[in-house]
């Protein structure tokens, strides 16, 4: 089963929400960083990508129908050249609120120690993230959203103009089911993982002992 859709968005644009959307429209089961942490054999494989080293992205992926959120939105323009098909979907925010709540949520991981069974998963993201994305610095608040800002734009700038949906959660499922083109659910769009659900239920999970 190959991607049908990937998500170009950094994490904190809505990613959870967008795959629990995708879900129910039929392009699940969708890969985001949840499943990596159900999945911890799949660190190895995401190091070797921030390596630059080739990655069996059919294995890895093996089941799923679309991908988002990191590690896979880092990846972008690899995934996107292995999933020619694939539609590429760019969630986006508000700067000023995208940092605030990036500095509330996954700032600690970047930054603080992890518990030992998260360790390697730890000098995986860093790389992925903290390295690739950011460059090393993400003390500094102009350039973290500066690094925001340029990522979205190499989005736009690098993917084939046929193929990204530029999106914000607000825009609910509209321009999401007309650009998947598929029907539109007579239900209330998904909103998930606010600041505080994320400080509920994943930020206990990073505390080292």
């Amino acid at each position: 089963m190959a991607l049908s859709v990937i998500g170009a968005g950094l994490g904190r644009t809505g990613t959870l929400s967008l795959k629990l959307a995708l879900e129910r429209l039929g392009f699940g089961p969708c890969y985001h960083m949840k499943e990596v942490f159900e999945h911890l054999d799949h660190v190895p494989v995401w190091d070797r990508a921030a390596d630059g080293e080739p990655v069996d992205w059919d294995t890895l992926f093996d089941g799923y129908r679309s991908a988002v959120d990191f590690p896979a939105a880092a990846f972008y323009r690899r995934l996107s050249d292995h999933y020619p098909a694939a539609k590429v979907i760019l969630t986006v925010r508000d700067p000023d609120r995208w940092f605030q709540s990036f500095s509330d949520t996954i700032l600690h991981p970047l930054t603080e120690p992890l518990p030992d069974h998260l360790a390697d998963w730890g000098v995986m993201i860093r790389k992925t993230i903290f390295d690739r994305v950011f460059e090393g610095n993400v003390a500094d608040r102009e350039h973290v959203i500066a690094s925001y800002e340029r990522h979205n734009e190499e989005v736009e700038r690098t993917i084939r103009p046929e193929q990204p949906l530029v999106y914000e959660m607000s825009q609910g499922w509209a321009p999401l089911c007309d650009f998947l083109e598929v029907p539109t659910p007579d239900e209330p769009f998904p909103k998930v993982n606010t600041t505080d659900e994320f400080r509920e239920h994943f930020a206990p999970m990073f505390r080292a002992q």
